[in-house]
């Protein structure tokens, strides 16, 4: 190799190392990419819910009430020193608008995230446009198995417990209860009915439920359906329903002379909500069973009932402090919680894989099952029965799969509230 050649060596030598520094050098200085919906100030966060139409009674309330824990939090310095903003936009229960409402909040609002999004049939439309989009999908408003598909839908997550463990526990106590009389069956015409009846006949056997009756919300004519179940002899009739649609179950049910024991998803039987909704014929909720997750509004003996309590009458005090109310507080705990496990730097991918850490501790009695493999809310329940004005719980805390597995009693405590009402992560 001659000099010169040589020395244009040298010169495209030191050339490529000034440009590695450069380019080293713009790295450092180039600031992160901006994640959709959050500021150093704060966290948007959206959600679709019936604040109108067919669902409306009682869940319109839930929004609401997870909004008036987030304003608590915000006015205690928020998470990790952000405010959180909560936009929910109504659908009134129908997908067209689930879809319309969804999409201005992930294209024109850049909602960080979509949290606790209400319904079975509205929130399946959503499913692919969220993924497509990478929107973290937290804490569904239904029990649907839909949820729990971590390889298909990796950022969506459930809340309720999921409706076919769900009927899986309410057979249990149908077969030991009421051993012997005739079941029936009445379900919303969805994947919420159809995994409720799965469950149920996991435990009974497909034989054992004499009738199988269903409904859809734009039709509230239940009267064909209620007088087949009386026509069949039913005597326990298990309703996998919306709380409209169970005060319309009942009613329709007095006014044919037709009494039988009814055994009701945690979905439609918060007692409150019912009573309201049924006005002077209430009385027709004495005796009926229920399930829950969540601390009863009306047991101001519970310290999660009474840190809700206190937050519900300075920031949302308006509403009435009912199941709604818990419900709704509970998921907004959750959620804060999981931004809290997520950090300082928040991004979409570490939200989730926050969620999918799991070990979240609060106010339910059983437990979340979150993890890699595991999309679905709540394992469990425990039992509730209206006796006068109030709905109680009774007997111990279930879990149990969504598949064949048996249904256990469940004995680990519920921790106590924090000091401050906020969770660390």
């Amino acid at each position: 190799m001659n000099a010169l050649t040589r020395r244009g060596v040298a010169l495209v030598a030191a050339a490529a190392l000034l440009t590695a520094v450069a380019a080293c050098s713009d790295d450092a200085n180039t600031p992160p990419a901006e994640v959709p919906g959050v500021s150093a100030t704060e966290i948007l966060v959206g959600s679709h819910m019936p604040l109108t139409g067919p669902a409306a009674a009682g869940y319109s309330e839930i929004a609401p009430a997870s909004k008036a824990y987030f304003d608590y939090v915000n006015a205690n310095g928020g998470v990790h020193g952000r405010k959180i903003n909560y936009k929910f936009l109504d659908d009134g229960y129908n997908p067209a608008n689930t879809q319309t409402v969804v999409r201005k909040l992930v294209l024109e609002d850049k909602v960080f995230a979509i949290l606790n999004g209400l319904g079975t049939p509205t929130h399946t439309g959503v499913l692919d446009f969220l993924k497509t989009n990478r929107v973290p999908d937290l804490f569904v408003a239904s029990g649907s198995r839909s949820w729990d598909q971590p390889a298909k839908y990796p950022t969506t997550f459930g809340f309720n417990t999921d409706y076919t463990v769900e009927g899986k526990i309410l057979a249990t106590h149908i077969k030991s209860s009421y051993a012997g009389k005739k079941v029936c069956f009445f379900g919303q015409d969805d994947d919420f009915g159809r995994d409720s009846l799965v469950g149920v006949e996991q435990v009974l056997g497909a034989g054992a439920v004499v009738a199988k009756e269903k409904y859809v919300t734009s039709n509230t004519n239940v009267a064909p359906q209620i007088g087949a179940l009386k026509a069949a002899g039913c005597e326990v009739v298990v309703l996998a329903t919306v709380p409209g649609f169970t005060a319309l179950s009942m009613g329709t049910a007095a006014r044919i002379g037709f009494k039988p024991q009814w055994v009701v998803s945690n979905v439609g039987s918060d007692y409150q909500t019912l009573a309201k909704t049924l006005g002077a014929g209430k009385v027709l909720l004495e005796g009926m069973i229920g399930v829950s997750n969540l601390p009863s509004p009306v047991d101001a003996n519970d310290p999660w009932t009474a840190m809700f309590k206190k937050i519900h009458d300075q920031y949302n005090s308006a509403a009435p402090f009912n199941g709604n109310a818990i419900y709704g507080m509970s998921v907004a705990y959750l959620f804060v919680q999981s931004l809290q496990a997520a950090g300082k730097d928040l991004t979409r991918e570490g939200l989730i894989a926050a969620v999918e850490k799991g070990g979240f501790k609060g106010p339910w009695y059983a437990p979340l099952r979150f993890g890699k493999d595991d999309h679905s809310g709540f394992g469990g329940h425990r039992l509730t029965k209206v006796a006068g004005d109030t709905q109680e719980f009774f007997g111990p805390v279930y879990e149990t799969d969504s598949e064949s597995g048996p249904v256990n009693e469940y004995g680990e405590q519920r921790p106590t509230p924090p000091a401050n009402s906020i969770p660390s992560a």
